[in-house]
């Protein structure tokens, strides 16, 4: 076996700046059947002017070289060299121009990276390193230049001719092509240029900024799906205005596009003025989409518009700094989000996105800190660490700073900054100048990977009426980081009598209490906080409102965790009283399950079942929130040694016991909630859905209750309550689960989104034969290797989503995948890698299914011609085997 090949290792600690300046680049399209031509004209001259002479060294990847001109001559071979990835002029002169014109063949593109075909349009996909299979360019976040472009096609092939900026020109040609001019006036990378020419329908609207300038919104897809882009454009003028009234920041141009299509490899792209998106964040209506799908496009369709300021405006110096611009903006999406919808909900699921996804991501073979000190491959960094682990310390920013604090310090890094690419410390300063404080140690966290663990106790003093709170801290060792730092951690908390009353917070030294949640720095490995005139033993609310991406350890008592559960204001602290409820219960069963002992239904967790059962106070998607189970994936990271099998054993048999004896609470509340009120996406018709769907898949795993399905299937008029139906009839293996698939497959046959639902579905079901069933599904005449929303509805569900069928002891899941992924290798290597971080947590299992997996690493990894993207992942996680 052979290590598989990959990039040269890349260091933070190397970065130079680049040596030329690049004024201006004007960039022609001239875009035929199979060929598309493209010449650029760059205007660049040495940073350093006292140099006489000095190479132009571009970056570039699969382009046929046609030609080169510098300053009017046509260079001979002698003048340059070009190899697999860049392109070198020698000894050009201090001043100069430049002239290069290539070919490319974006029909045969299937990576869907740089000028690509998707149906009948060409579309672009530069970020991170796109650009350099357009032209040769220097394609690094810190060339910043005004791009003017020009797109020539045939007319009724391609009547849409679209890019950055303002559309300054356009003509027609006798024979049958047209052609539009573009200018950009803002200074950018080339990561964010973008381009489309199709056949596009549109919709569209304006928006008025605070400043009475017009901006004129439009909103392209085909023309199938023009009549599910409504909701997209009211996103868009939500988040228009909420920046304007939350951040004081105003859009910049006088048009804003949003392109949708069904290729593309990630959610969306900020491209300048151009964002182009995967139709799962923009296309929506009643009968298509679900609730979680609307929250979806107005979380997507806010946080690219974001970027303008926080990516665009100012962005990244190098790709090391990614999470400057993702983790700020993804802190900004869940703002809005917050704002528009419930923010005790949001808050609650972003942190179990965080927990379930993220903190397996730290442990893993992939793990880094979210500014990471080396990379191969830029394309595997796009991660739960950079996304979600980034808006978290930028959360904590605002925890440490409260909001005033905060937006001053956005307000002065927009004024120091604005047109430049910066780094994560240039932020840092900012924050801390503008609030005249020192977050030297709070710095830690960019440069630590990991997931902290807070321990906490208490003790309490009767005869003086003190509580003391100790706190210690450690991160375990990673495999990228064998050393830790001490961290400042945020740890928001409160207490509460024994009857769930909330005690006034005053600190030893302090002549008066101060109000009933305090943040505590924590920043010592081990520090005590004692508080004052607390009348008798507390129950402590722990890292309220999810203060800091932590581990938490304490010892509640059942009982604590019921009044903290019924009692607590913070809503976050009130679900993880539940999901610790639960967790205990579910992991005690696997401990009986192991040892071949019969399992039991914990009666303090049914007790706090039906207490949310019989709440009619509380937001009903809480309530939802609260009793969804903890996931398979997240108990599995509270063992030593995943416990595959027993996890699912001991949940289902949770589930199914709760059904059982809670069963006449479940049906009172689904029925008062299934009201057959026409549909509506208010916040509060989807919190009372939530609720009512979480009771059905409860009521599901009794005969009558499949009843109830089969009936809000066949009677519902939007898709939140037809997939909840349809998810609970086969999940329990429902004797009417093959005639519902049926039924939903030849409804909905011909809508690539819906129909993803379907493949996503069946690929999830746990238990025997799901192997073969995501087999079959790859034979299905809808499903394509080549489309990545459908490779993630199949491969990606089953391998990410489905623990009995993909740790199958069989080791028959490892190798299905590792056949996926070498197949994939072929098509697109960005979704290959993103499929192959299913083995990331390879150390985590018992010795048979590491040896299994290991094994199908190690073929992956001789596969010849492997992609760099996937080489990154498979070496990482063999080095953890």
């Amino acid at each position: 076996m052979k290590e598989a090949s990959q990039r040269p290792v890349i260091r933070r600690k190397d970065y130079q700046p680049y040596p030329w300046n690049l004024q201006q680049v004007a960039l022609n399209f001239e875009i035929g059947d199979q060929l598309t031509t493209v010449s650029s004209v760059m205007h660049l001259s040495l940073v350093e002017s006292g140099k006489g002479r000095a190479d132009i060294v571009l970056d570039g990847q699969q382009l046929e070289l046609v030609s080169i001109f510098l300053n009017e001559n046509e260079l001979d071979q002698q003048a340059y060299s070009c190899d697999a990835n860049q392109l070198v002029i020698h000894n050009a002169p201090a001043v100069c121009t430049l002239r290069i014109q290539v070919r490319l063949r974006p029909q045969e593109n299937t990576a869907l990276e740089g000028l690509y075909s998707s149906g009948n349009f060409l579309l672009t996909q530069c970020e991170a390193e796109g650009f350099r299979k357009i032209t040769y360019f220097p394609d690094r976040p810190d060339v910043m230049t005004r791009f003017e472009v020009r797109i020539q096609a045939d007319q009724q092939r391609y009547p849409m001719l679209l890019s950055n900026g303002n559309a300054i020109d356009s003509g027609s040609t006798d024979d049958g092509r047209h052609w539009v001019v573009w200018e950009d006036p803002f200074r950018k990378p080339a990561y964010l240029f973008a381009l489309v020419a199709g056949d596009l329908a549109f919709i569209e609207d304006e928006f008025i900024t605070r400043s009475g300038r017009k901006v004129e919104l439009r909103v392209y897809t085909e023309q199938r799906n023009i009549d599910k882009c409504d909701y997209a454009m009211q996103s868009l003028v939500r988040a228009m205005r909420w920046d304007e009234q939350r951040f004081d920041l105003e859009y910049d141009l006088d048009i804003y596009n949003i392109v949708a299509t069904d290729n593309f490899n990630m959610g969306a792209m900020e491209n300048k003025s151009l964002n182009i998106f995967n139709t799962k964040y923009v296309l929506a209506r009643p009968e298509t989409a679900t609730d979680l799908d609307y929250q979806g496009v107005e979380s997507v369709i806010g946080h690219e518009y974001f970027h303008n300021w926080t990516g665009n405006r100012v962005t990244c110096r190098d790709w090391f700094q990614l999470t400057l611009k993702e983790g700020l903006t993804v802190f900004r999406d869940q703002e809005f989000s917050s704002d528009m919808q419930s923010r005790a909900v949001k808050r609650i699921r972003d942190a179990r996105d965080l927990r379930n996804r993220q903190f397996p991501e730290d442990a893993g073979s992939m793990s880094h800190p979210i500014r990471p000190d080396q990379y191969s491959e830029i394309n595997n960094f796009y991660t739960m660490t950079v996304y979600q682990k980034g808006a978290a310390i930028i959360r904590m920013y605002h925890t440490l700073l409260g909001e005033e604090g905060f937006q001053k310090g956005m307000k002065l890094y927009f004024e120091r900054h604005d047109g430049e690419a910066v780094t994560c410390d240039d932020f840092l300063a900012a924050m801390a100048d503008a609030n005249d404080t020192d977050l030297d140690f709070f710095g830690r966290w960019y440069s630590q990977s990991g997931t902290p663990e807070v321990t906490v106790d208490g003790s309490y003093d009767a005869q003086h009426k003190t509580f003391t709170l100790r706190l210690s801290q450690h991160t375990p060792a990673t495999h990228d980081q064998a050393e830790k730092q001490l961290l400042l951690i945020p740890f928001a908390m409160g207490l509460l009598s024994q009857q769930g009353e909330q005690i006034p917070l005053q600190l030893e030294g302090e002549k008066l209490a101060v109000g009933n949640t305090r943040v505590l720095q924590l920043q010592q490995a081990e520090q005590e906080f004692v508080f004052q005139n607390v009348p008798a033993a507390p129950i402590p609310a722990l890292l309220r409102d999810f203060s800091a991406p932590v581990k938490l350890h304490y010892d509640y008592s059942a009982r604590q965790l019921g009044v903290l559960m019924q009692h607590d204001p913070d809503p976050y602290v009130r679900w993880q009283a539940a999901q610790q409820l639960a967790e205990t219960a579910i992991l005690e069963n696997v401990r009986l399950h192991s040892q071949g002992l019969e399992m039991q239904l914990d009666p303090n967790l049914s007790k706090a079942f039906e207490a949310l059962l019989q709440d009619q106070q509380t937001d009903p998607a809480l309530l939802a929130e609260a009793m969804y189970l903890p996931a398979e994936d997240y108990l599995g990271e509270q063992m030593a040694v995943i416990d595959v099998d027993g996890i699912h054993a001991a949940r289902e048999f949770t589930r199914r016991k709760l059904a059982e004896q809670l069963q006449d609470l479940f049906k009172a509340r689904f029925q008062q909630l299934n009201t057959g009120q026409p549909y509506s996406n208010s916040a509060a018709a989807m919190a009372e859905r939530s609720l009512k769907n979480v009771c059905l898949s409860f009521l599901a795993e009794l005969e009558w209750g499949q009843q109830l399905a089969l009936q809000q299937f066949s009677n519902c008029d939007n898709m939140s309550d037809s997939m909840a139906a349809l998810a609970a009839l086969v999940y329990v293996d429902s004797a009417h689960a093959s005639e519902v698939l049926q039924q939903f497959e030849q409804r909905w046959t011909e809508d690539a989104l819906v129909m993803d639902k379907w493949f996503a579905l069946q690929a999830i079901k746990p238990g025997d034969g799901a192997v073969q069933r995501v087999e079959q599904l790859l034979q299905h005449q809808a499903f394509s290797m080549t489309n990545p929303n459908r490779v993630r509805s199949v491969v990606g569900a089953f391998a990410m989503s489905n623990p009995t069928g993909f740790h199958a002891a069989s080791g028959a899941g490892y190798r299905w995948l590792a056949d996926r992924v070498i197949e994939l290798n072929r098509i697109n290597p960005q979704i290959a890698s993103r499929m192959a971080a299913a083995f990331n947590q390879i150390k985590r299992y018992d010795a048979g299914r590491q040896a299994l997996m290991t094994r199908e690493l190690k073929r992956i990894a001789d596969v010849p011609e492997l992609s760099g993207d996937v080489a990154e992942i498979v070496n990482s996680a063999l080095g953890q085997s």
